[in-house]
């Protein structure tokens, strides 16, 4: 997968890495990006920034990290849209997304935590007690946010493998006192961050970081428009690609490839251009985060014939729309608009949670979807519980979707593929 892997070993031993296990990961994800990414057609030229990046996932990217980590920057590992990025920039710190998405070391894993939880929390174990993940090893601060109850109490179990896991509580419903909790919370983590990088953060700091976030988002945003022009400009899965790596890469060089590949995207629209016919099946993805290297379920969708137009997910719509309030002035200010900003993330483990409903609606109108599939991680109990009633009311309305419930294995690959054909057949009437 990396492209000069010996080039980066010595590296993967400082952090202390079991190279062999981690040489079998690279392989791995590098056969499932070439049979899921490279075999497409049609793609846009701007996607080779993408695929250069993914080239480099575990190499160049690391590199870079380290490389400022000995310049006096601090790392910070997170595996939630609801930590602030802006309040690690703001302290001249640089965040990354953690390791998850396929299953790694499960025997290991589950002398810790039991088989019947959430593939997504049991990867992430995997990726640690594999010793498979540089992010996680690179981290001068793991934050641990406390959303489902199955995260809670895997990180009381995490925080016996890692030394400097950071917890940040999170309200789970959204009245006035959710508010005051929330921004309890970021002061606490903005006083961590200074503890950590011996950084103080300023308004003006804060001001340039939010604007630095804001711009990464209006960038995701601008992409979103594009996808609902038919034929689509862009796969479902070069998309996911693009919101996976916000997770990665340096903010503002993000930013600037973002920009660049829907300036293409918009002459594409003009020229009606794109990788699917404009009459092929549109399809809203909804639910459970997909991290990398997890494209089981868009590769299925878009190798039976229909496109993904949306993906209402963390790491999709969900955790991009909305922006940070730009006028406040001071410290406290912004940390009220970060608060109305997050808050806004209609995550299932708020309850109730009627915002999430509403929208996946809104986004069935806004990007033409011909069909919504809530898709959802096994023993993920607060998005499967969601998908039930979504389903009902969807139907009602004359949407048609359908849930799927899975895991990282390819043991139901065949049973999935038969699903969502046969779903798409019943979407094209």
């Amino acid at each position: 997968m990396t492209q000069a892997t010996n080039q980066y070993r010595s590296l993967w031993q400082e952090l202390g890495l079991d190279l062999a296990s981690h040489d079998a990961l690279l392989e791995a994800v590098g056969k499932a990006y070439h049979d899921a990414y490279l075999s497409q057609e049609n793609r846009p030229e701007g996607m080779k920034y993408f695929d250069f990046v993914v080239s480099e996932i575990h190499g160049l990217r690391v590199k870079e990290l380290m490389d400022a980590r000995k310049e006096g920057r601090k790392v910070v590992g997170t595996y939630c849209t609801f930590v602030p990025e802006e309040i690690v920039l703001a302290a001249n710190g640089i965040m990354v997304g953690l390791c998850s998405g396929a299953d790694f070391a499960l025997e290991e894993v589950e002398k810790i935590l039991p088989r019947n939880l959430c593939a997504l929390i049991k990867s992430s174990f995997g990726f640690k007690l594999g010793k498979v993940c540089p992010y996680l090893e690179a981290s001068d601060m793991i934050v641990g946010e406390n959303t489902c109850d199955g995260k809670k109490k895997a990180y009381e179990e995490l925080g016996k493998l890692a030394d400097n896991l950071y917890i940040m509580d999170l309200p789970q419903t959204k009245n006035g006192n959710s508010k005051e909790f929330l921004r309890t919370e970021y002061k606490k983590f903005i006083k961590a961050m200074e503890q950590l990088s011996g950084v103080s953060i300023t308004v003006e700091k804060l001001q340039r970081a939010i604007e630095t976030v804001n711009n990464k988002r209006k960038a995701i945003h601008r992409l979103s428009k594009l996808r609902a022009h038919a034929p689509a400009p862009i796969s479902g899965l070069d998309s996911l690609l693009v919101n996976q790596i916000a997770f990665f890469d340096d903010p503002v060089r993000f930013t600037d490839s973002v920009n660049t590949i829907n300036a293409e995207l918009e002459e594409r629209s003009k020229a009606n251009d794109g990788p699917f016919a404009a009459n092929t099946p549109r399809i809203l993805l909804s639910g459970c985060p997909l991290a990398v290297p997890n494209w089981k379920v868009p590769f299925i969708v878009e190798s039976s014939g229909a496109v993904i137009v949306g993906e209402e997910s963390c790491v999709g719509e969900r955790g991009t729309r909305n922006l940070v309030d730009t006028t406040a002035d001071t410290i406290d200010g912004c940390i009220d608009a970060l608060v109305d900003r997050y808050l806004s993330i209609d995550c299932a483990i708020f309850t109730p949670n009627p915002d999430r409903l509403s929208h996946i609606q809104e986004m069935v109108r806004k990007y033409n979807a011909d069909g919504v599939i809530l898709y959802g991680l096994n023993f993920c109990t607060p998005y499967l519980v969601e998908a039930m009633n979504i389903e009902k009311v969807l139907e009602n309305q004359g949407i048609p979707s359908i849930r799927i419930e899975t895991d990282y294995s390819r043991e139901d690959v065949g049973q999935l593929k038969t699903r969502i054909e046969a779903f798409i057949e019943r979407i094209q009437g």
